[in-house]
């Protein structure tokens, strides 16, 4: 069983709540979780690295100098990898790092994922995020008052949260991310996971 603070718009303290056990409370699965980030890290590659071969590099044609006779190494082309302008031996290629990752390895790793952090007494919950209008300093008053430690925070946002979102944008340690779309990733990257009660309804709700 794992359980969570929870704490009233303000920032107050209220009670500690039970977390789903389904989504919180498993064995983390170290092995999905290694997997499940390695496929998002990769597919978030671009690989455009590329380098020249010798049919690509300008020059190249006739041989610089006969064979023997001129004291000099043996050239056959000016395109060498060992010449100044030449191509590159054994460089990148355009080609692409995708990796999928099978449905229920992915919903086991986000599951460990929470849970992991669960144990770690890692997730916070608001009743509600109740920023009239966009304050970094009013986000600032809530947090001190809940007592988050300042440092990489994660909070996980509903589109009612939209004035949360722009309270914290100049917030060096707060990082935000849609509910529908935070991953396994995110979660395992953040030190403190912070959401409000619909949150964690839609999280735990058969979305994922």
């Amino acid at each position: 069983m794992s359980n969570a603070k929870l704490y009233a718009s303000n920032g107050e303290f209220k009670s500690e709540v039970e977390l789903p056990v389904e989504f919180f409370g498993i064995e983390p699965n170290e092995i999905a979780i290694y997997l499940a980030v390695k496929a998002i890290l990769n597919n978030r590659r671009q690989g455009s690295a590329h380098s020249k071969n010798k049919s690509a590099v300008s020059g190249g044609g006739r041989k610089p100098w006969k064979q023997k006779g001129t004291g000099q190494a043996r050239a056959g082309q000016n395109t060498s990898p060992i010449w100044v302008r030449g191509n590159k031996a054994h460089g990148p290629k355009k080609h692409k790092y995708f990796e999928k990752v099978n449905k229920k390895v992915k919903r086991l790793a986000f599951r460990s994922a929470l849970s992991s952090r669960a144990k770690d007494r890692c997730i916070g919950l608001f009743e509600k995020f109740d920023f009239a209008v966009p304050k970094t300093k009013e986000f600032l008053s809530v947090t001190d008052k809940a007592g988050f430690e300042q440092k990489n925070v994660l909070f996980l946002a509903t589109p009612e949260d939209r004035n949360l979102i722009r309270s914290l944008e100049n917030v060096s340690w707060a990082r935000w991310a849609w509910v529908k779309d935070v991953n396994t990733y995110d979660i395992m990257r953040a030190r403190h996971i912070v959401m409000s009660q619909d949150a964690l309804k839609f999280l735990t709700g058969g979305q994922r």
